[in-house]
């Protein structure tokens, strides 16, 4: 059974740092492209950075040079440093993994598509 865990939330005060873990059990999560997605109370859910099965790395603007994602192939986890975190980055974060698998050049891609249930991150003082 696949499953992907979320950890790492809590209440932070503003300017400080959390580290968010994606643990992942029945898939290897270097095979697949990761991403990190957050929700706040009544806003629709946006993404916030994505790595890459290549490692090669995004991040929404909001966010640039403030949160890093990074693998730990070892754990088989995809971790988000945060830092100088602000209330707008209060939200609920959710990890999701991704892989397309072309059997054949012609052939449709098999999808493959997995969520965590989401840890809650919030800032304030």
């Amino acid at each position: 059974q696949v499953q992907l865990v979320e950890s790492g939330g809590g209440l932070v005060q503003p300017g400080g740092s959390l580290r968010l873990s994606c643990t992942a059990s029945g898939l290897t999560l270097d095979a697949y492209g990761v991403g990190w997605f957050r929700q706040a109370p009544g806003k629709e859910r946006e993404g916030v950075s994505y790595i890459a099965s290549s490692t090669n790395t995004y991040y929404a603007e909001s966010v640039k040079g403030r949160f890093t994602i990074s693998r730990d192939f070892a754990k088989n986890t995809v971790t988000l440093q945060m830092n100088s975190l602000k209330p707008e980055d209060t939200a609920v974060y959710y990890c999701n993994a991704v892989r397309n698998v072309y059997p054949c050049i012609e052939c449709q891609p098999i999808r493959s598509e997995y969520w965590g249930q989401g840890t809650q991150v919030t800032v304030s003082s």
